[in-house]
């Protein structure tokens, strides 16, 4: 599908109900309905999505990055100074937290980790949240996040 394209869709639905032998049809059930249509609208987002991802890289409106990445729904798009979760201070989630984001989604590598929360302090003084997941996970969430219209950030991390 591709933003701003109409797409049709015919189906003609089957009508076979077997009835129990305790229960009589008053009237014969037909086989076939008539066709009917529906019409779909592809969803339009202003915000950039991620349309890809893989082992150590992902995409960005089809930009491919080897590197880990701030994603932004309002176009925020820059590499992230951390390779590894291992490699994570206090200083980079008080950076996550000058960004203009309701929520912040971590993509903490190849399995799901937790910062230690004292690190959460920044994002909590300014409320903003902070959710996270695996990588791809959080790629995923992120792209129905930013269609919402939500102000997200995506803080990925590309092992």
């Amino acid at each position: 599908m591709h933003p701003g394209e109409t797409y049709n869709l015919t189906t003609v639905p089957q009508c076979s109900i077997a009835l129990a032998p305790t229960h009589v049809a008053a009237t014969p059930i037909a086989q076939t309905a008539p066709p009917s249509s529906m019409k779909f609208h592809a969803d339009k987002s202003e915000a950039q999505s991620i349309t890809g991802y893989g082992p150590g890289w992902v995409a960005v409106d089809r930009e491919k990055f080897e590197h880990s990445l701030l994603v932004g729904a309002k176009g925020l798009r820059q590499a992230w100074d951390c390779a590894r979760f291992e490699d994570l201070t206090p200083e980079h989630f008080e950076a996550l937290s000058q960004l203009d984001a309701e929520v912040i989604i971590l993509g903490s590598g190849q399995r799901n980790r937790f910062p230690p929360a004292a690190w959460l302090r920044p994002l909590m003084a300014r409320r903003i949240g902070l959710e996270s997941m695996d990588t791809q996970a959080a790629c995923r969430t992120y792209n129905i996040l930013a269609s919402e219209g939500r102000n997200v950030v995506a803080a990925l991390l590309l092992e």
